[in-house]
């Protein structure tokens, strides 16, 4: 009797699990704050809980696995409409290293000694840091490299060319919002992003999802959308 009491409270808990990760959103199983992170450990303890729970008593993890979950929907939720909130819940990006200067405050504020450093680059097949321009760790705390222009992998150093070296972009605009800081950072004032944005048409900045710029004035804007792609075209 108890087998079967295990599998079905079991079967219960995976359907469960099942329904509450396909309301969170596939954010939940790839690039994970970490707050998602263990969020989604807690649920899935608790769900395990439920499964082998003899006395049947099903409805008190239940009940905490959907407040965890709502819990969590509502946090995106609110990221989505907050850029402030947004970074304060999702954290934001940590330059570690830039034109040749390792940020020794910024090591110790990810909480990532110079051995650490030094590993991530060469996971990254970078053993020598003269080859490096900048890097950076993300939120979900990846590591994003962005390598000296002559020495990315492809054949302009064999052409002899000798490239500008690219910069990082700079978000000036995220989800109709100005970052007059970013935009400042990059020599740029407003009159000059709504000259751009006339450019590519766009009258008004709330039409705007994201527009990026560095200080070579590479400008690109995407605008809002309201369709949806339903079909897997990657399948």
């Amino acid at each position: 009797m108890e087998h079967i009491t295990i599998i079905y409270q079991s079967l219960f808990s995976a359907v469960t699990l099942l329904i509450l990760t396909k309301l969170m959103g596939y954010r939940q199983v790839s690039h994970l704050s970490m707050f998602d992170y263990i969020n989604s450990i807690t649920i899935g303890s608790i769900a395990a809980e439920m499964a082998t729970d003899l006395e049947g008593d099903y409805l008190k993890p239940l009940t905490a696995m959907i407040i965890y979950a709502t819990f969590a929907i509502l946090l995106s939720k609110i990221s989505q409409k907050s850029i402030p909130l947004r970074r304060l819940i999702n954290g934001k990006a940590i330059i570690l290293y830039l034109h040749g200067e390792i940020f020794n405050q910024n090591l110790k504020k990810a909480k990532m000694d110079i051995d650490e450093f030094l590993v991530e680059c060469r996971i990254n097949g970078y053993f020598d840091l003269s080859q490096i321009e900048a890097v950076i760790l993300e939120p979900n705390g990846k590591i994003s490299i962005l390598p000296v222009t002559e020495n990315k992998p492809v054949t302009s150093k064999d052409l002899n060319m000798v490239p500008a070296q690219e910069e990082m972009f700079a978000n000036v605009i995220v989800d109709g919002q100005i970052l007059k800081y970013n935009l400042d950072h990059i020599g740029k004032n407003q009159k000059w992003l709504e000259q751009q944005l006339a450019i590519h048409n766009i009258n008004n900045i709330n039409d705007v999802f994201l527009a990026i710029c560095d200080r070579q004035e590479h400008f690109y804007v995407y605008k809002k959308t309201t369709h949806i792609i339903d079909h897997d075209i990657l399948g």
